[in-house]
């Protein structure tokens, strides 16, 4: 997943964060297709089982334009602390809103086994669904340096839509973007509170701390390494979190990005292993977008 691009000049400045515009988009008459998707998932998640722990993911500091949406859609197999998961899908829709917001919704939709197998016994455990709202505040350039920074917030509620699970909850995250010599790095931290798991259970709440990389291998950014470090520290009973991902990202055209990500747990609270492939189309909505 790319970070931020700031739009910078040879010059010192500081402006609202927003990456330059795609040649090439796909085009669609309506968001209506995404919308399908997401309604399937949100009506599955309603008759499932709560999750079983709150999940973060570092973020980035990449905005889209206005009138562009990304769609990051991963699948994979997932091993726990005990039980296989399959993975199907996590996903993030990013709408461009304006030059320097961003309207995004991400979840999870999972399928988990026992130890031997995700195959057996398996149920339904979805993450709380995140609707939220990206902003991003200035970005600095220094030519000399090759070196950029930025700086955003993302937040919105955490909405309970696990069979069993009430209340909505809140996440919030700072972030702090350095683009040096191509390689983006964008600094999480912030805190959650997700949705009672279950009625008289306690809310997961606690602070959250991440990293998130993308280096290029080539000046086209064409094949770039992709890595997370996600860590939550959690008041609540809840274990506490500790993971890393790494893997590579394809970009074949300007609208097009396909990624495998291997993922390792060091923490209770993570899971074991993992990979997930994924796809992230850019297309056109509404037609506000320039050609």
């Amino acid at each position: 997943m790319k970070s931020f691009t700031p739009r910078y000049s040879n010059e010192k400045q500081s402006r609202p964060i927003r990456r330059p515009t795609h040649a090439k988009t796909w085009r669609f008459p309506s968001v209506a297709l995404v919308a399908t998707l997401v309604i399937s998932s949100l009506s599955s998640s309603a008759r499932a089982r709560a999750s079983i722990r709150p999940l973060f993911e570092p973020t980035d500091l990449q905005l889209e334009d206005p009138g562009i949406v990304d769609f990051d859609f991963q699948l994979g197999l997932i091993r726990g602390r005990d039980p296989w998961r399959i993975v199907v899908p996590d996903f993030e829709l990013n709408f461009g809103f304006l030059r320097n917001v961003e309207l995004d919704l991400d979840g999870t939709y999972a399928l988990e086994g026992n130890s031997s197998s995700p195959f057996a016994q398996s149920h339904a455990v979805p993450d709380a669904l995140w609707p939220s709202i990206k902003v991003g505040l200035f970005d600095w350039f220094d030519d000399e340096l090759a070196r950029a920074w930025a700086l955003g917030f993302q937040v919105g509620p955490k909405l309970p839509v696990a069979r069993g699970s009430n209340g909505i909850g809140i996440e919030g995250v700072a972030l702090l973007g350095l683009l040096f010599h191509g390689s983006h790095f964008v600094l999480n931290t912030g805190m959650l509170a997700d949705p009672h798991p279950s009625p008289g259970e306690a809310r997961p709440f606690g602070v959250e701390l991440g990293l998130d990389i993308h280096t290029p291998f080539d000046k086209n950014d064409t094949y770039a390494f992709i890595g997370e470090l996600a860590a939550v520290h959690f008041f609540s009973s809840d274990p506490h979190q500790l993971l890393t991902t790494a893997g590579l990202n394809y970009s074949p055209f300007s609208y097009l990005d396909l990624s495998a990500v291997a993922l390792v747990g060091w923490l209770n609270g993570s899971d074991r292993y993992g990979i997930l492939l994924g796809v992230t189309p850019k297309l056109r909505w509404l037609g506000t977008a320039k050609k």
